[in-house]
């Protein structure tokens, strides 16, 4: 089987070969690491190696606060410290409004300024021409970004207090994320195979907030965001952090195909739970523990628990680190083990 073919019979629970598998967006640090570990000037050349299955490309976006579409909005009161990274635990733009209709004084960023249709083609026709997967990464935080325009302490205050005020945020940047994934999407047509959407709704032993309180202020969001990629036939990955069990039923309803990332140690996310419960209508990516397995545990351990995810799902599950982002700390040969144990 090709990479795509392999990938699309994968999260179409059909049967396969062996299940694909996605190394991840690895931190540059990580990534000088495997390209001395095995031998490779370039990230074409270590998926090569690895026989990794999906190739992720970013949104280019370039405003004057951000060079990352996730780092859109600038609701920081406080400026300081790397204006690309979410202040989630930080005061707000919107911390002291309540009338639902002062949305309209924050500075909102026009997408069709800052997402160029040339780059966003660029991004994809750059793509080695190795039948991989293509995937968008647009991740379209609706419900973290929300959190950042209040701040999370008085977001999750407002859901409840102020719940008007709380949708007119939400509304707004489910808004703008529509208008910028139409300009990636019908710049890219034709070319792009799967797309990564997210927002964490986890923590390690629970949901951040209820179930019912999801449904009744994000999921309308996440419905509309994977509806538009669906429309343009693209697989839908949607990533949340934690333990998610309680709501995986309700991505599955608003479409997403594939849930990532099977945070394997955080409550109620063991494979063999969600294999049980969800895999008849869900497929899953992630599993191999990134949390303590591929930092302190041994290659040999790795491959251990590769064959019990292949045992576990021989299709079904797209095998991957249980988190996008490889950080420096995990022992490149602890990525070989699991690749290579991917493939026999």
């Amino acid at each position: 089987m090709t990479h795509l073919e392999r990938f699309l019979a994968t999260v179409e629970r059909r049967a396969v070969d062996y299940p694909a598998s996605w190394l991840g967006i690895p931190h540059p640090d990580a990534l000088a690491n495997l390209y001395t570990h095995f031998g490779v000037k370039t990230e074409d050349e270590l998926k090569a190696k690895i026989n990794d299955d999906v190739f992720a490309v970013e949104m280019p976006y370039h405003s004057p606060t951000s060079n990352a579409i996730y780092a859109a909005f600038d609701f920081a009161k406080d400026k300081h410290g790397n204006p690309e990274e979410r202040t989630l635990t930080a005061p707000g733009f919107f911390e002291d409004f309540s009338d639902p209709k002062d949305v309209d004084k924050f500075p909102w960023p026009d997408p069709a300024k800052y997402i160029d249709p040339a780059l966003c083609r660029k991004v994809v026709d750059d793509v080695p021409k190795r039948d991989y997967a293509v995937m968008g990464v647009l991740w379209s935080a609706h419900f973290q970004d929300t959190c950042a325009a209040f701040g999370m302490e008085t977001a999750l205050m407002k859901m409840v207090a102020e719940p008007e005020m709380f949708k007119a945020v939400i509304d707004r940047i489910t808004d703008f994320y529509l208008k910028a994934n139409e300009i990636f999407f019908e710049a890219t047509k034709g070319k792009l195979h799967a797309v990564l959407f997210g927002n964490d709704f986890g923590s390690q032993q629970g949901l951040m907030v209820s179930p019912d309180m999801l449904r009744e202020f994000v999921f309308e969001g996440s419905r509309k965001i994977i509806a538009q990629a669906k429309s343009y036939g693209l697989k839908v990955i949607y990533h949340s952090c934690g333990a998610i069990h309680d709501v995986i039923p309700d991505l599955t309803a608003v479409g997403a195909d594939v849930v990532h990332p099977i945070q394997a140690l955080a409550a109620k996310m063991e494979p063999e739970r969600l294999k049980n419960d969800f895999g008849k209508n869900t497929s899953f990516c992630g599993g191999v523990d990134a949390q303590y397995l591929l930092v302190q545990g041994t290659p040999e351990q790795v491959r251990e628990k590769v064959r019990e995810l292949k045992q576990l799902f021989p299709t079904g599950l797209v095998i991957s680190p249980s988190h996008e982002a490889i950080l420096p700390d995990i022992p490149p040969a602890n990525v070989e083990a699991l690749f290579d144990e991917v493939r026999k």
